[in-house]
């Protein structure tokens, strides 16, 4: 933490609140760190796989000893049998920024879950509670029958354009749960369920950290390194050791199949660094690009210039 920042008087808040996304790698839990220590803040994750409690090290996740430095909300907090929707983080963190708010206090919320940031600002699609014997059967079909089956079953329930546009196993997925439940296509649901955003333009200051490639990349590599650390592979070990669906999030982070692959003697340990890079490399530059496109009007910071977070304290 900035000595600075420790040494800074710590104002109450003014009721608004700093939203810190960008890609993953570039530094955004220390600047919220930072940022925090320097206005009476309250960090709250916006990272969908930083919500399961398994995966402190794969997702990299803030160490116990940062969150012992500022309250840190929404962290390891979800069990990886858990498949969480957007709807539901933003009822959590609804809840949790408008309570800190009436503390005095100033929500940081960081992550690099790009959907959530926009539910947050412009309003999400407020789905249908799904029963649990339907994500059952959605989830057991996907994993006997992987993407054909799941859109044979689409066709058969009346979502022929779910079938047809998506392709990822746990949208496939979703939007069979949905149908099931409901009988009403998931496109109708998008369409007709907008709610309002939850925070106005005037409520909040929005950040995307913007690092340099070759400074993100590398640091994308050392975190790979970290991945494969002992206490890493502990970690998806005792993961894979609960027989969990490979469908569900968790159990799709990046890090699990390298490191499952890695423990089965089928890749060395240079092949897998490389593996968990390209992927993870990969992920960052589909994050940059979403932000890039999707969050055109946010302000844009270079952390690898250093972390000067007087001027993000100063705008509350």
């Amino acid at each position: 933490m900035d000595a600075s920042l420790e040494r800074k008087s710590k104002q109450p808040g003014n009721g608004r609140v700093i939203l810190i996304a960008g890609p993953t790698a570039s530094g955004k839990s220390a600047f919220a760190l930072n940022v925090a220590a320097g206005c009476n803040g309250v960090i709250v994750n916006a990272d969908s796989m930083q919500l399961y409690e398994d995966l402190r090290i794969v997702s990299a996740r803030p160490s116990a000893e940062e969150e012992a430095l500022v309250p840190h909300r929404l962290y390891g907090t979800l069990p990886s049998s858990t498949a969480f929707s957007t709807g539901a983080w933003l009822r959590l963190a609804s809840a949790e920024i408008a309570g800190l708010k009436a503390d005095g206090k100033v929500p940081v919320v960081v992550g690099g879950t790009g959907l959530y940031f926009k539910g947050l600002t412009e309003g999400f699609a407020d789905m249908p509670e799904i029963p649990d014997a339907v994500r059952q059967a959605a989830r057991d079909l996907a994993d006997r029958e992987g993407v054909d089956g799941l859109r044979a079953a689409l066709k058969r329930e009346g979502d022929a354009e779910a079938a047809a546009s998506l392709n990822d196993p746990q949208r496939l997925s979703r939007a069979l749960e949905v149908i099931i439940a409901t009988g009403k296509p998931l496109i109708d649901w998008q369409a007709s369920a907008q709610t309002a955003p939850f925070l106005s333009r005037d409520d909040c200051i929005r950040i995307v950290l913007a690092p340099p490639r070759p400074w993100l990349h590398e640091r994308i590599e050392q975190r790979a390194r970290l991945m494969l650390s002992e206490e890493g592979i502990g970690e998806v070990s005792a993961l894979l050791a609960k027989g969990l669906s490979p469908q569900l999030p968790a159990m799709r982070a990046i890090g699990v199949a390298e490191i499952r692959d890695f423990l089965s003697g089928e890749t060395g340990y240079e092949d897998t660094v490389h593996r968990l890079t390209v992927a993870t490399r990969q992920y960052a530059k589909r994050q940059e690009t979403w932000f890039r496109n999707q969050m055109t009007d946010w302000q844009r910071i270079d952390p690898s210039d250093g972390i000067g977070v007087d001027a993000i304290v100063a705008q509350l």
